[in-house]
């Protein structure tokens, strides 16, 4: 299955949000600590980052989207000039409240400014540089965006350190990436090929990732001189192997399941939709009057024996497209059964037609096993609903048999101009297109569908593995 984009716009708000909550909350408890009595100073550090995230709120999630709804640049910029300048003037009074000069503020300011129209002009290039069809899937443009987001994000914070004190830029810059790399090392590397069964490569790498860190805090311990880095490094391998790789394990474990059942839901779905499309498109009400009234000719010139035999095949055609065809599997007999009843009353419909040679071969043995309903009668119907003229000479030829384990079906049929055909306006392809999605859900590498046309005959030929 191709990767698909991730909704990036949602992300970058997220993760925006997260760094100037830690932002907020590290100023707060810095100055409570500090026990200052500088009122000013507190207040201009927790409320100049409020004031530059709700300005990149405004632009970032009302702005733009209102742009990429209305396509009217001279709003786009007047608002977003407006914005700059009122969230510019906000955040200059908490710089004033710091202390901090005003050439140290423009500095900042015009930073930040700068900083987001560069972002979004640098995936701008990203997307028409690593998208389809340039690539396959979005798999890698969704990787380098995301080392692009962190990478905006840590210049963000370095010139940011106005309001940013070195406990963020810990926590942010080293601590958080450090967690997520090691989960990411656990995913691909530990928790994948666990789950595949290669345990070998498994426990090379968890070893691998052991042996480097205690020698990391090894080099450390003696560089320094000081033997005590030593136990820190067995507590960060503690930490590694009982917090980091489980809690990181349980999440892949809950996000495996919660994109099984999503696959599994959208499979039913997609099977029920097209069950009950295929119902509709088979409920053809054109062909069943057509049927009726050649029944009710039939039983005025002629005694009541074929008519009887027509509305019992009829009968048997409505009671499977009802009932059997919201099965999953069925006899191959009944499909058969069903095709046959079909080209019965079609015969029936046609038997006085000069113009038209019918021949059909349906070879019955071995026909047996389990298979989706509706799947040959779309391929057979098409020829009567386009093979058909009442001014030149036209012709249908039906050929089913079946090999142990397989079904194959070849059905060509003449080609007609549009205007000389029966009902020009009846062309919806429905039944084909259905049958074409299904064959995929269904029998995904066991199908094979040829169909091919020329000036005077359309050629279909298929087989399915059952």
């Amino acid at each position: 299955m191709k990767s698909k984009s991730l909704v990036f716009r949602d992300i970058e708000w997220w993760i925006v949000t997260f760094v100037f909550l830690i932002i907020i909350i590290v100023n707060i408890l810095n100055g409570i600590g500090s026990h200052s009595d500088d009122m000013m100073l507190f207040f201009g550090y927790v409320f100049m980052p409020i004031i530059i995230y709700l300005g990149f709120y405004m632009v970032h999630l009302v702005i733009i989207p209102k742009y990429l709804r209305d396509k009217n640049v001279l709003h786009l910029i007047l608002f977003s000039i407006l914005t700059a300048v009122i969230t510019g003037v906000f955040s200059a009074i908490c710089a004033a409240g710091i202390g901090d000069s005003i050439h140290n503020y423009f500095r900042f300011y015009f930073s930040v400014l700068a900083l987001y129209p560069g972002y979004l002009l640098t995936v701008l290039l990203l997307g028409k540089m690593f998208t389809p069809p340039n690539f396959k899937d979005f798999q890698l443009y969704n990787g380098i965006r995301i080392v692009t987001m962190f990478a905006f994000m840590s210049i963000f914070l370095i010139v940011s350190q106005l309001f940013v004190n070195e406990v963020v830029l810990v926590i942010l810059l080293a601590i958080i990436p450090t967690i997520l790399g090691l989960a990411f090392y656990n995913y691909f590397l530990l928790y994948r090929n666990k789950l595949a069964g290669n345990i070998k490569g498994y426990r090379w790498y968890l070893w691998g990732l052991i042996t480097i860190v205690f020698i990391i805090f090894f080099i450390l311990a003696i560089e320094n001189n000081v033997p005590e880095i030593m136990f820190m490094g067995f507590g960060m391998i503690a930490l590694l192997v009982f917090v980091i790789f489980p809690l990181s394990n349980l999440i892949f474990v809950k996000y495996d399941t919660f994109i099984g059942q999503i696959d599994s839901l959208s499979h039913q779905v997609n099977q029920g939709s097209a069950n009950l499309s295929f119902l509709r498109s088979q409920i053809n009400p054109h062909f069943l009057f057509n049927a009726l009234n050649t029944l009710y000719g039939s039983a005025l010139m002629e005694n009541a024996e074929k008519t009887s035999d027509g509305i019992q095949k009829l009968g048997d055609m409505m009671r499977f497209m009802l009932h059997e065809n919201q099965m999953d599997k069925i006899p191959l007999s009944r499909e058969v059964d069903y095709l046959k009843n079909y080209l019965d009353l079609q015969m029936l419909r046609f038997r006085n037609e000069e113009n038209l040679e019918v021949s059909i071969n349906l070879n019955e043995d071995h026909c047996e096993g389990s298979i989706a309903p509706m799947l040959l009668i779309p391929f057979v119907e098409n020829a009567f609903k386009h093979g058909i003229s009442t001014k030149s000479k036209s012709w249908i030829k039906v050929n089913l048999r079946c090999i142990k384990g397989s079904v194959h079906l070849d059905v060509v049929n003449s080609v007609h101009p549009k205007k000389l055909t029966e009902d020009p306006r009846d062309e919806s392809g429905i039944g084909l297109i259905n049958v074409k999605e299904r064959l995929e859900m269904q029998y995904a590498n066991r199908h094979q569908l040829t169909i091919t046309s020329n000036d005077q005959e359309h050629f279909v030929h298929f087989s399915v593995q059952i």
